[in-house]
């Protein structure tokens, strides 16, 4: 056999052993932390955590807009803990925003960070993603990091945890880091 000859038979096994060894990678960093969103509704300011700063003509920024919430923007710094209990210590702050972008499909695009104060991590992770709120499960981007967590990478699966109408919610993060510096 040439060596030519075999050049697409190894080009060939490259592509199928990069390929499972993609499939089997672990990560190298998880956590799991909840974080806990309080809506400023106009009566609860001092326990507010999050406020709508965008409203679409026919809303306002006290009440979530109808149309599953489309166009309302919201900014939040909501405390993380490590269980879902609001009055646990936090280790951290959630600080970023959601945007509702669909009117046929309860649906967010989320992007925020977690800022941590704890003495186990220092730093944060950063987030990005569509989150279609219907699904039990989503996962998101973790697309960078600072500190502990410097230039991270890796996918965030977040699921509501539980929900007060429109005022409170909690959200489980299972954090699966696959680039750690």
């Amino acid at each position: 056999m040439s060596p030519k000859s075999l050049i697409p038979s190894m080009v060939f096994l490259l592509v199928l052993l990069g390929g499972s060894a993609t499939r089997s990678r672990r990560p190298c960093k998880e956590l799991v932390l909840y974080f806990h969103d309080i809506l400023f509704n106009g009566g609860n300011s001092k326990n507010a955590t999050a406020a709508i700063v965008g409203a679409p003509a026919w809303g306002n920024n006290t009440i979530l807009a109808g149309n599953n919430h489309f166009g309302d923007v919201v900014v939040f710094d909501d405390p993380i803990t490590l269980d879902n209990n609001l009055q646990s210590a936090a280790v951290g702050r959630a600080q970023g925003f959601y945007l509702y972008d669909k009117k046929e499909i309860f649906t967010a695009w989320l992007g925020f960070s977690f800022v941590f104060n704890s003495s186990e991590h220092r730093g944060s992770i950063n987030f990005a993603g569509a989150d279609p709120l219907m699904n039990k499960t989503r996962d998101i981007s973790v697309i960078g990091g600072t500190g502990d967590f410097f230039m991270t990478r890796g996918v965030a699966t977040i699921m509501t945890d539980a929900f007060e109408g429109e005022v409170y919610f909690r959200l489980r993060v299972h954090i699966k880091l696959y680039e750690c510096w």
